[in-house]
């Protein structure tokens, strides 16, 4: 089996090298870390204390860990963490949010990267974050005697039909995984129907709920909306975490719902950080002043207007600070939604605010958060472009009920707290099963 995979892995390597390469040429995406990655070059750990391993793809998976890290500290002060990721800018926002823990690029799942990361690092427990089922690292850990765990694990109906088909291949992976904490009984029952024993599997809630912030008035928040300029009797329109072809289809709903309201304010986050150039520059063809947020300083300066008195368009043009900006937020579009292919993006992080919160139609990631708001009036779907700018425009002529639908959905976030204290128990659960096996 192990060999069998490094073969497979090599081959899919091959396969896709050209496109790989092409990325790699046109905006350096896989430039950095490939080396570490290949090679296996975690830290080395000299300690004997227990050691919980999280291993976080990318940013958003980075981010949920910010609740169970700050409680972990606090009630295991002793313990060891460290944190790895797949991606740069994954690795990137590790560093800014953790600077006190170790972070590093997780190995490749090849055999000898993943042996000797995992000789290095010692791990007591592997906490997966969401859904990283790679089969050597998962063996070479158990084979280390640590335990693995999936934390916040999700698994949407789509990633369910392709493991389910790989269901023979993965067996002896799935019987390796010693718990299962699952963010609500449909991800459960799906991991169950996988192969793995359901006295594994518990519900614990999504950690991201805890890890939301809710109050308009933080500092990360209130610094933003000082440096950029932004007065609190502002009406300002977020799109956020937008993909390819959002932005337009939002400019637009704001250059249409400026007609009438010309105080309003947009401001544009790209999920993607090698696409903040090439939207700046379109936002610039289009006749707009740009502000970009890589560009401010500590101190505010006089924001540029154009001559006929329109509002510069606001980019954030850095990553990890979507969850301070939606805190700006009167009206939100949450992208990945609205164009199909990416399933949507987290739309509870503006709902925790209490914004009027706005999704396209594509948002299969998410089903049972989408269906939960719109079922107690607390989100709108839009189906196009057009949907959006009539929202858009509904929302600015009828601002109470897009309050009563921002507090409705700030309630729901509210009312899920106390995920991460639960994960924390399972984990709390292995170490001692772990170390107690260790002294017997």
């Amino acid at each position: 089996m192990p060999l069998a995979l490094n073969l497979a892995y090599i081959a899919a390597l091959l396969i896709f090298s050209p496109i790989l390469f092409y990325r790699w040429a046109r905006s350096g995406k896989y430039r950095e870390g490939w080396r570490e990655k290949l090679r296996g070059e975690a830290p080395l750990r000299i300690g004997h204390q227990p050691c919980l391993w999280f291993h976080a793809v990318s940013v958003g998976e980075v981010l949920l860990l910010r609740p169970l890290i700050r409680e972990l500290s606090r009630r295991r002060p002793g313990w060891e963490i460290l944190i790895s990721t797949t991606t740069s800018t994954g690795l990137a926002v590790a560093r800014r949010t953790f600077p006190d823990l170790v972070t590093f690029y997780a190995p490749l799942d090849f055999t000898w990267s993943t042996r000797r990361a995992v000789e290095r690092i010692r791990p007591t427990v592997l906490a997966l974050v969401e859904l990283e089922l790679w089969p050597n690292l998962i063996r070479t850990a158990k084979e280390s005697g640590a335990k693995v765990a999936i934390i916040n694990a999700r698994l949407s109906a789509r990633s369910f039909r392709g493991y389910r088909r790989l269901r023979g291949l993965l067996r002896s992976t799935l019987a390796q995984i010693d718990a299962v904490s699952a963010q609500n009984d449909e991800y459960a029952s799906r991991f169950v129907d996988l192969g793995i024993p359901g006295d594994r599997v518990r519900i614990t809630g999504s950690v991201k709920f805890d890890g939301l912030e809710s109050d308009r008035n933080n500092s990360r928040t209130r610094e933003l909306r000082r440096l950029l300029g932004l007065s609190p009797a502002e009406l300002v329109f977020v799109a956020g975490s937008t993909m390819e072809g959002e932005e337009a289809a939002a400019y637009s709903a704001y250059t249409e719902a400026s007609r009438q309201h010309p105080g309003l304010r947009l401001v544009l986050v790209p999920r993607h950080a090698e696409r903040f150039e090439a939207i700046a520059q379109w936002l610039e063809r289009q006749g707009r002043v740009v502000v970009r947020r890589s560009r401010l300083e500590g101190t505010p300066g006089e924001l540029p207007r154009r001559p006929e008195g329109r509002p510069p368009v606001i980019l954030i043009d850095t990553i990890g600070e979507l969850g301070a900006v939606w805190g700006l937020a009167d009206i939100a579009f949450v992208g990945g939604s609205l164009l199909p292919g990416r399933g949507g993006q987290n739309m509870m992080e503006p709902a925790a605010y209490g914004a009027s919160v706005m999704f396209g139609p594509h948002t299969s990631n998410f089903r049972e958060t989408v269906d939960h708001l719109l079922r107690h009036g607390a989100a709108r779907r839009v189906i196009d472009a057009e949907d959006l700018t009539r929202a858009l425009l509904e929302d600015l002529e009828d601002p109470e009920a897009a309050a009563a639908r921002g507090e409705a959905a700030r309630r729901i976030v509210l009312a899920q707290h106390g995920a991460a204290g639960r994960t924390l128990a399972e984990l709390d659960r292995l170490v001692e099963i772990n170390t107690s096996c260790a002294a017997a």
